[in-house]
Parts: structure tokens; sequence; C-alpha cells
């Protein structure tokens, strides 16, 4: 558990006691999401407590990495993730809950994050994309040191793909 510095959260590994808050913050913030990434469709809410499992397998096997962001109170403020482990890098995804944007919890957060990649996961690269409809997630990634490494297109349109070297972080 990491205390984010300047924000009442932690960053916590995703686990079981996780999964209420989780479905919470997902359903809460679905619709603001849905601007910037794909939405995760009713299948993913009809099937939550499935879909959690698997991630915490996925987690028990190494190939990924789950983070939440838990305030306080006991709710899911955000979700850092590294994905797809394999070769000494990793995928970065995050989303942060709508009324915490704008406040620098998602800098925050992948700044820790950038930490345990590098000294408790001993990864050396890490690799993120970010749609053009969501600039303010470019600048997280810009800010906390990925660089520009290409383009890339989805079905919300065109966008970014950044790498940040760990090493010397």
């Amino acid at each position: 558990m990491i205390r984010l510095p300047d924000h009442p959260v932690t960053l916590e590994p995703l686990t079981s006691d996780h999964a209420d808050a989780v479905l919470a913050f997902e359903v809460e913030n679905r619709e603001y999401f849905a601007q910037w990434i794909w939405d995760r469709g009713h299948e993913y809410f009809a099937n939550f407590a499935a879909k959690h499992a698997a991630l915490l397998a996925e987690q028990s096997a190494g190939i990924c990495r789950f983070h939440v962001l838990v305030d306080e109170s006991g709710a899911v403020a955000g979700r850092v993730n590294l994905v797809d482990l394999e070769n000494g890098s990793a995928e970065l995804g995050y989303r942060i809950a709508e009324k915490w944007a704008g406040q620098g919890l998602a800098t925050a957060a992948v700044r820790a994050i950038i930490g345990l990649a590098a000294t408790e996961y001993a990864l050396t690269t890490l690799r993120a994309g970010a749609s053009d409809r969501n600039p303010a997630s470019q600048t997280v990634l810009t800010r906390t040191g990925f660089r520009q490494i290409g383009t890339s297109s989805t079905d919300l349109g065109p966008g970014k793909r950044y790498e940040l070297i760990l090493e010397g972080v």
C-alpha cells in the first residue's frame, strides 16, 4: 500500500476484497469513461464476479499487476494496471473517477506505478496509449516521462503510443 502525496488515497494491489468497490466505481463512472475509451459493455457488468476473479488469476500467474486507488472511505477513486508483463515490459492503463479528475491524481498514480514497475516488478520498459479524444491522459503520460513513439487508431479514432524506459527511474 502506497499513500499518494497530496491526495487522501492509497495505491493498493487489487484483491478479492476490492470487488464491490471496483464494481461501484465502474458503474458510477461508466458514461464518463465512455467519452474517452471504449465502453466495457453490458457483459462486463453482468458477469463482473467472474471477470474480477479472472483478473486476480492473471495477477497470481504474474501476467498482470492490477492496482486500485482507494480513498479514506474505502471507495475506489481509480485503477492503475500493468498488463501483459513479458520480457521486462508491460502496458500501462489507468482510469480515474470523474469526481477526482483534474486534481493531479492520475499523475501521482502513474508516478507511483512507475516506481513499483522499476523496483518491485523489475520492469525495464512501460508502454501506453491514449486517444486524441483524451488530451488530459496524453498530458499525464508526457508529464511522467513517457515519450511519444507513434500513433494508433481504434474505434474511438486516432491516438498516440508512448514508451518509458525505466532504467535510472
